[in-house]
């Protein structure tokens, strides 16, 4: 499919930077912007029916958690911490990472495997869900870990969901962004879709992805409302519940920042990578935190260590 992304340049006229130059296209696409799709000019038809063959690997599969992986290490524990409340590690990865080992029981997917994108973040798949899981699928970001007893919760939550309904994590929001409501989102730090939420949030062009606006079922009728809005990921999801009545369960932010390894809020962060579409958290997540230590303040030690088998013989699809 690589054939396709230099198929279309910048807009006419428009200035060339790191956002608009057509060789950093892939790596947009690949961390799930519209706009970086546009850019690439692959039809949306193939990346539909693409998603559509990755359906394979969840047959029979009645709760897919999706981990991310960055870092072998980080991503055992967060394969355990699925297993341990009765759902199935579905590994996706980073195609500048490759895959880690897997535990016993969990499904290796290359979802990238025929894209052949250049990166790829979690948001890429979330987006068409409704494509390829049976039910729901639950899904966190490679920098999340959570204690034994909300692990337990949460697992309970997300497998009570409705069809229609999703559950997103909801960030503090001071009296300034609830001023600005073009700039409320959620993240997709921790939470759980169902196929009926996906398919909603596709068909009205509102979903994971950044850029909204450039949705290929943005109604034309909101695209100067939409344009108007922020192009962050998570902005879409928000703006599905307020215009069209979606159900979101909220997750409050201080219910997961004890275990959010992310970058937000630290002083003493130190950057290895581009702040933008190239960024590469394989080369921050340990750089800046120790799991023994993650683990231990989360009371998550006995998931240090554990059965680990090749990543071939280890998926069960």
């Amino acid at each position: 499919m690589i054939e396709h992304l230099l198929r279309s340049g910048p807009v006419a006229d428009e200035p060339r930077n790191a956002w608009t130059d057509p060789e950093n296209a892939p790596y947009r696409l690949g961390t799930g912007d519209w706009d970086g799709w546009r850019r690439t000019g692959i039809p949306i038809e193939d990346i539909l029916a693409e998603a559509r063959r990755w359906a394979d690997h969840f047959r029979g599969v009645q709760l897919p958690w999706l981990c991310w992986n960055v870092d072998s290490d980080w991503s055992l524990v967060q394969q355990r911490q699925v297993m341990e409340v009765g759902w199935t590690p579905i590994v996706g990865f980073d195609p500048r990472v490759g895959p880690p080992p897997l535990i016993p029981g969990a499904i290796l997917i290359d979802f990238n495997e025929r894209l052949r994108l250049p990166t790829m973040w979690l948001h890429f798949p979330l987006e068409f869900l409704f494509l390829y899981v049976e039910e729901r699928m639950a899904y966190w970001h490679a920098d999340c870990l959570i204690r034994p007893e909300k692990m337990r919760r949460f697992a309970r939550d997300f497998a009570a969901l409705r069809d229609g309904e999703m559950s997103a994590v909801a960030p503090r929001e001071k009296l300034l962004a609830r001023l600005k409501p073009n700039t409320l989102r959620y993240w997709e730090v921790l939470g759980c879709s169902t196929v009926g939420a996906s398919r909603s949030q596709f068909e009205h062009g509102c979903g994971w992805w950044l850029n909204m606006a450039q949705h290929p079922r943005s109604p034309e009728a909101e695209r100067h409302i939409r344009g108007r809005m922020h192009w962050e990921c998570g902005v879409g999801t928000r703006y599905w519940k307020r215009r069209y009545g979606g159900v979101v369960h909220a997750i409050p932010e201080k219910e997961i920042a004890e275990g959010h390894f992310t970058l937000i809020g630290r002083k003493d962060y130190k950057r290895a990578s581009p702040v933008h579409f190239k960024r590469d958290l394989s080369k921050e997540l340990s750089l800046n935190n120790d799991l023994t230590d993650a683990c231990r303040k989360l009371g998550l030690t006995h998931l240090l260590t554990g059965d680990v088998c090749q990543t071939v013989s280890c998926s069960t699809s």
